[in-house]
Order: structure tokens, then C-alpha cells, then sequence
């Protein structure tokens, strides 16, 4: 096994991995260039012409500082995510899970990042190449609150003033990730349009930049939006995968069978699976929320499911061309499931683009399987999981005779926020693992 120190310097290579693989023209101490945005397909800047000026500058931004290395820029970003963030994050064995299931089954703990999620690689990355281009000011986006909440820790982090949206029904399910964010100094918007969730946010948001591009950065949450975000926000979340590779060599002698990750937007599968794409023989599993219903209720405008990867087709939704929940009318459909940090009507292109080659499968989970979850790994691993993570042990549960002799499950964050949702549906649901929900009925006193 190797050391805590040799961990830290293999999360210090993890930029410059993830750098040369974005390149167009060489390895070590060649310029590396940010490519042109495409995945097969799918990516691209569908942008309006305002907004055109702060790409330009943002792309070369993200290539002189992140690929490059201008400044120093990946040195000081690797340092403050080691000593800020506490990285790199364990890779444990679930000896109940791998009894339970004979399988070797070991999780990438990213819940145990500070603020208990993976968010923070990239809102840290960001906000930091904020300060990099001379920017005076952070906006963000967010549906759980986990994007929101790691920007607002960074931006106090880095002295920066932060204004984050979010839709103001997820601002009712996620009070106690709203109440973070004020404490850490951030202001907090709500969106009232539409369902007043994620996708509402991100229209939000895209506007208050076309208004002030000229001192202001948006910081993304997940691998959506036009380029350069898919590929800056991937490349700050390769972390986790950087890590879990050398770890799980460190642990078994030899790659995993499977890589499993749940995926709404993307960033935390991005992230999981990044470095083992070039690994033939690891089979990567993105678990999507079956919700209620794979359907698409094309009159009322909603699909009870995020599920893009399995259900979705072409379309362009802020920025990006990529698979989308939308009707036979190309309009984008509201997206509903347990999990407020997976309702999304898209996904990021890069992953769309992998599905379509094959090299990703995508799953799904209904939110009863990942309620199911949510219980499993709380009573037999001491691990209240994220209900957005849930869905990958909902996943492991139903099709664990899938996923090979050794599979890697990445715990994208913890589920303190979600104890409220979880005690509601929970309560109103026949799990069959739940804990006894008689005092809750009636809500309590």
C-alpha cells in the first residue's frame, strides 16, 4: 500500500494527466491547446453573440492557466484543494456491501471532501481561475445545493463576492444547503420561473453573465454548457478517478472490473470515470434517476425521471448540443425525481458522446430502488449517502451479478442535506429496508 504522501503527490499528477490528454500537439513541455469543444457530435458553443467575447477570454484562460500551467496556476490549485479540501479522499472496502453481495466492492469516498461532496474540485478550480483573469466577481448555479454550497465555500475562501441562483423549489427541499451558503457569505437568488429548479437556474444565470461579462465568472456546475466548461469542468473533477486508479492498484494488485457512478449533469461521472476510459477492460456504469416513470408526459411538459443518457434524444440546451429530455416538438421538458441534484433535462456531451461509442453504459434506478439504497449503505456501512448517490447503490443492489468480481462505487457525497426529502418519502413509500417511519407520520411535534 502506499503511503499518505505518495497519495498526495499521485492527487498533485492529476492536473497534469488530465492537461496533456486535453492536448492537441505533444506531452511534457509542449503548449497544449484547448481543442475546438466537440465529442463526436455533441459539445460546441451555441452561445449568443454577446456571450462570444467572455467565451473567447475564458478559453484562453483555461488554456493558458489549467493546460499550461501559466503562473503557476495548477501548482497553487493542487495545493489549496491538499490542505483546503483535504484531498485525496480514501478509498475504503464495504466489507457488509462485498459479504452481502460476493463481490469485492470498494467506495471512493468524496463525501468525506469538505463540504461533504465532490463539488468542490471544480467550484475551487474555478474561482480560482476567476482570480487568475482579474474577475471581481463569482455567480453560480445550483439544484441540490452542493454546487452552490462549494462555490460559496470557495469564494470566501478566496476573498471573492458570490451570487448564487437556484430554482425556489429545490430552494425549499435544500434549506439547509441555502443556509450554508448565506453563512459563508454568498447571497442566494431564487429563480420563480418554470418549475423553479436547475434548468431555470442555469437560464438565470447565463443571463445575469451576458449583462456583466466584463468583471463577473460563471461558475458551471457540472460538464454542461459550451466550451470550454465540459472539458475545465472535467478536468478539475478527474481528481477523483486519478485517485481511485492508483488506489484500487494500491488495494487489489490490478484494475477493477467496474466503475459505477450515478449522473445527472455529469460532473461527478466525468470526474469517476476519466481516467479509466483508456482501460478496455473496465466496464463504467453512469446511473441515471429512473424517477417515477421513464415516460415523458409530453403535455403537461415533465418527465418524472432525469434520465437523458437512456431515454433522451438530440438537442441544443444551454450552450451544448447533447442528449435531452424534450418532446416531438423539440421543446426541453421539466425533469423530477427524489433526487433534486439529479433533475436535469441534459447531460454533458462528452458523456453523451461516450454512450454512443459504447464506452459507457447507461443505467437506471426508480427512486424507490434508490431510497432503497439510500437505507442500505446507512444501516450496513455507517455511510448516509447523498440521495443523488443513492441511485448508484440502488444500482449495485439490483444488478451487483453484473459488475464483475471487484467494482469501484464512488460516494459522490453525504446526505446530511437530505434527511428532510428522505424522512418525507420515506414515510409516504413501502421501503422495505426503511427504518420503523411510525413517529414521523404526521410530521413531528
Amino acid at each position: 500500500m502506499s503511503s499518505e504522501g505518495e497519495r498526495s503527490e499521485a492527487s498533485d499528477r492529476a492536473g497534469s494527466k488530465a492537461t496533456r490528454e486535453n492536448g492537441r500537439d505533444g506531452g511534457d513541455g509542449d503548449h497544449v491547446s484547448a481543442g475546438d469543444g466537440k465529442f463526436g457530435r455533441y459539445g460546441g458553443q451555441y452561445v449568443p453573440e454577446a456571450l462570444m467575447p467572455a467565451i473567447g477570454e475564458l478559453t484562453d484562460a483555461y488554456e493558458r492557466y489549467v493546460l499550461n500551467n501559466e503562473g503557476g496556476f495548477m501548482d497553487e490549485f493542487r495545493r489549496r484543494i491538499r490542505e483546503f479540501g483535504g484531498r485525496p479522499t480514501p478509498l475504503q472496502r464495504a466489507d457488509r456491501l462485498s459479504e452481502r453481495y460476493d463481490t469485492e466492492v470498494y467506495l471512493k469516498r468524496e463525501d468525506l471532501l469538505h463540504g461533504g461532496a465532490h463539488k468542490l474540485n471544480n467550484a475551487l478550480g474555478q474561482v480560482l481561475l476567476a482570480k487568475y483573469m482579474g474577475k471581481e466577481r463569482i455567480i453560480a448555479e445550483t439544484g441540490a445545493g452542493q454546487h452552490g454550497t462549494a462555490t460559496a465555500m470557495a469564494a470566501a475562501h478566496l476573498d471573492m463576492p458570490c451570487e448564487v441562483y437556484m430554482g425556489e423549489r429545490d430552494i425549499n427541499r435544500q434549506r439547509p444547503n441555502v443556509f450554508r451558503m448565506k453563512i459563508n457569505g454568498s447571497a442566494v437568488t431564487p429563480v420563480t420561473t418554470g418549475r423553479g429548479t436547475l434548468k431555470e437556474a442555469i437560464s438565470e444565470t447565463m443571463r445575469d453573465w451576458a449583462t456583466n461579462v466584463e468583471d463577473t465568472h460563471y461558475v458551471i456546475g457540472s460538464v454542461v454548457g459550451p466550451h470550454p466548461f465540459p472539458r475545465m469542468v472535467r478536468d478539475f473533477q478527474s481528481l477523483i478517478s486519478e485517485e481511485a486508479r492508483e488506489q484500487i492498484v494500491d488495494r487489489t494488485g490490478a484494475l477493477p472490473d467496474s466503475v459505477v457512478a450515478c449522473a445527472g449533469g455529469g460532473s461527478n461521472t466525468m470526474g469517476t470515470f476519466h481516467n479509466f476510459i483508456g482501460d478496455e477492460a473496465v466496464d463504467l456504469f453512469a446511473v441515471e434517476a429512473g424517477g417515477s416513470s421513464l415516460a415523458v408526459d409530453a403535455e403537461e411538459g415533465v418527465a418524472p425521471n432525469s434520465a437523458s443518457l437512456s431515454t433522451g434524444s438530440e438537442g441544443v440546451l444551454h450552450g451544448a448540443r447533447t442528449k435531452l429530455l424534450q418532446d416531438h416538438d423539440g421543446q426541453i421538458v421539466e425533469s423530477h425525481s427524489v433526487s433534486s441534484g439529479l433533475d436535469y433535462a441534459g447531460v454533458g456531451p462528452e458523456l453523451a458522446h461516450l454512450v454512443d461509442e459504447g464506452r459507457v453504459t447507461p443505467v437506471n434506478v426508480d427512486d424507490d430502488a434508490a431510497l432503497e439504497g439510500f437505507h442500505r449503505l446507512s444501516q450496513e456501512e455507517g455511510i448516509i449517502p447523498a440521495l443523488e448517490t443513492a441511485h448508484a447503490f440502488g444500482y449495485l443492489h439490483e444488478h451487483h451479478d453484473e459488475l464483475g468480481d471487484v467494482t469501484v462505487i464512488n460516494v459522490s457525497g453525504r446526505g446530511d442535506k437530505d434527511l428532510d426529502t428522505a424522512i418525507e418519502e420515506t414515510t409516504k413509500r413501502d421501503i422495505p429496508n426503511a427504518p420503523d417511519m411510525s413517529m414521523f407520520e404526521g410530521g413531528l411535534r
